[in-house]
Parts: structure tokens; sequence; C-alpha cells
């Protein structure tokens, strides 16, 4: 069914659902900050107990604090995972919130009702957001080679362990294998857990678990610092980063760039009305990334660019360079893409027109016709002087 309302009439709307989803976001991110700090605060004070004291084992109150930590920064993991829309970011933040706010009646204190309470908050903001998460978890070969080779050597180095339990002078449980993996892969050595002396069997595998240890977190730094290096190039080039192109809704997307497209992009940038600009050429993406102006470097007339630019998402497309076939190409494949947006064109040449509507154009407009209309109307003391004023003060 098709939305007949006016773009004026659904835009408190789909502001109301960017505020949500980004809210939904903040929420998680605050709630994955609180339980660092009060996890931080409650170690230091050892304030645990609270009204669920006298029916939890004092073994789970002790490790309340120091598992509300790694659950906050598993936290700050997903809160990310967010940002860029992924589902996987969603399920995480969902199955963790549950989890805080457990961990904060744990651990009972001045401290840990804020995070009790936001924790409860967020979930119901979680779930009416579902749909805006959406995005599959698109791993690459190197972060797929990360996952399973730290995993690999945590599992090696565990069962191994465990099996020469007779050799090593601290390794009495799995968990003892479990440490000494750990430390030894991580390089951090406390020195309480050491092959005997006398065991070369036990000395050749702690330097396996060592060497295995080292080129596997060398391999997961690689894996998370690299998109992030990526980033960093893309924002240099002129590109838009992941995470941003996946918060865009009820945009504007101006496709190509020329002389006729500069005034359009300086009138957006004046409205503060949220749009991207599609442009092949790299040198006007790193001016137009300059001023802050958000950019997808890419062919306008090719459909991965738009894509990325989510058209599906675009209140409206204003298509106006100076070349009319490359800009009918052009609206030929965004309304391919986008059936139901608006497109709106400008035709360099008044014979042009047509064709641009042939082509998908829902409004073409003629500089040269409208320029001669204002004119003419202008002579003949009609009221649109004051849009010529306006036009000329630009100038």
């Amino acid at each position: 069914m098709v939305d007949d309302r006016s773009p004026r009439a659904r835009l408190p709307e789909n502001w109301r659902r960017v505020f949500t989803t980004r809210a939904a976001i903040g929420l998680v991110l605050l709630v994955a900050l609180l339980s660092v700090a009060t996890a931080v605060v409650n170690i230091g004070t050892n304030a645990v107990g609270g009204p669920l004291e006298e029916y939890v084992p004092v073994a789970v109150q002790s490790a309340a604090a120091f598992t509300g930590a790694l659950t906050g920064f598993m936290m700050v993991g997903s809160a990310l995972a967010l940002r860029r829309g992924l589902r996987t970011g969603w399920w995480a933040s969902l199955l963790l919130l549950p989890l805080t706010a457990a961990q904060g009646l744990l651990q009972s204190s001045p401290y840990s009702f804020p995070l009790v309470v936001l924790s409860i908050v967020s979930m119901p903001i979680l779930l009416v957001t579902r749909k805006r998460f959406d995005k599959p978890l698109a791993l690459s070969t190197t972060q797929i080679a990360a996952g399973a080779s730290l995993v690999g050597v945590q599992l090696y180095g565990t069962i191994g362990g465990y099996a020469l339990r007779e050799e090593f002078d601290g390794i009495n449980s799995i968990v003892d294998a479990f440490y000494f993996t750990l430390i030894t892969s991580s390089t951090v050595g406390y020195g309480d857990v050491t092959p005997n002396q006398g065991s070369t069997e036990a000395m050749l595998f702690t330097m396996s678990v060592l060497l295995l240890g080292v080129a596997s977190f060398g391999i997961a730094i690689g894996a998370l610092v690299g998109p992030v290096i990526q980033d960093r190039i893309s924002k240099t080039l002129g590109k838009m980063t992941e995470s941003q192109l996946q918060l865009l809704d009820e945009h504007i997307l101006v496709l190509g760039y020329g002389e006729l497209t500069e005034p359009i992009v300086d009138e957006l940038a004046d409205s503060g009305r949220e749009f991207v600009v599609v442009t092949s050429d790299r040198e006007v993406s790193t001016e137009l990334t300059d001023r802050n102006i958000p950019v997808v470097n890419g062919d306008p007339s090719d459909e991965e660019p738009l894509q990325r630019a989510k058209i599906d998402r675009a209140a409206a497309i204003l298509v106006a360079t100076n070349h009319d076939a490359e800009d009918a190409l052009t609206v030929l494949t965004a309304r391919e893409l986008a059936p139901n947006t608006r497109i709106v064109a400008a035709a360099t040449d008044r014979e042009n027109v047509k064709k641009l509507e042939r082509a998908g154009a829902d409004a073409v407009i003629s500089p040269s016709m409208l320029g001669g209309h204002l004119l003419v109307r202008s002579a003949l003391g009609s009221d649109e002087s004051g849009l010529i004023d306006r036009i000329l003060e630009r100038e």
C-alpha cells in the first residue's frame, strides 16, 4: 500500500524512528560503561551483597564485580556492532542486558542501582528497534582466521596442559590449564605455572604454546586494527564508513556532481536536512568531505554505490549535472532500484526534458527555461523578483 501522506506529514515519524534507533545504541553503550565503572568501584570497596545475597552462593557473589567488568567490555563490542546495524549486535545486546541487570543486583550498592535501572529500561527500546538492525555479519577471511586461531591455540594449550599436568608445577585442573595457556600465549607469564625443569616434553610444549599464541594474537590485532585503518582511509578519500551508511534514513540522495549541483548542495547544507552525494570524482569527494558533507564515491549510474547510499530509504532523489545523457542513465538506474521514490532531474538542454522523463524522472526542470520564465515575469512586473534577488545574492 502506497503511503499517500505528504513528506511533511511523514517527517516527524521518520525522525522519531531515527532518534529511537540512536537512543538504543546510546543506551547500550551507556550500560556498558556503567557496568565497567560499577565493577571497578565494587572491586575496590568489596561492596557485594543486597536482597539476593542469602539465595546466591558466596562464590557467585564474590565473582559478580569481576564478571561485571568483563560483561561491560562485551557490551561495548555489541554497541559498536549496533552502530553498524548488525543483527548479531542486536542479539548480543539483548542477551547481555539481563546479565548486566543481574550482576547489578548481586553487587547491590548505591553505585549499582543506576546500572540495574538502565539495563531494564534499555531492553524494551532495543525490542522496538529490532527491524532497524538487519544487517548480516559478514566476516572477512582474515577475521575468521583470527578467531579460529585464537580459539584453536586456547584449546590446544588447555587440553595439552591438562594432559601433561604431571609435568607442570601449578596445573591441577582444567581451569589451571586454561589459565596457563592464556598467560603464556599472551606473553604475560606471571611465573606461577611453570614446566618441571627436568621435563623436556613440558618445556617444548610451553614453547609451542608461546609461539602459536603470539602468532594468533598478531593475526587478531591485524583483523581488528585493519578495518579501523580502512575506515580512516575511506574518510580521507571522501567515503562514508559502513556505520554512517547504516544510519541513513529518509535522506536526500544527490546523484552526480557538476556546476548545476553546487547550488543544490549548498541549499541542502543550509537547510540542515540529511543528504548524501554520490560521485565518481575523487577530487570533488575530498572537497565535499572537507566541508563535512557526506559522500559515497562511485559511479551514480551503477547499482552498487546507490545501494550503499541506501537508495531504498531515500525520501527523494536529485539528479543535476551538466551531462544529460549520463543523467538519463543515472535516473534509469535509480528508478529501477527505488520505484516509489520521487526523482527530480535538471536538463541542460531543453530538448532533453522528455528524455529524462521517459527515463523515469517524476519532474524535470530546465534551468534555461526557468531562467527565461523568471526574467519575463519580472520584466512584466510579476512578484517573482524576490526569488530572482535571492538567486542573485547567492551568486
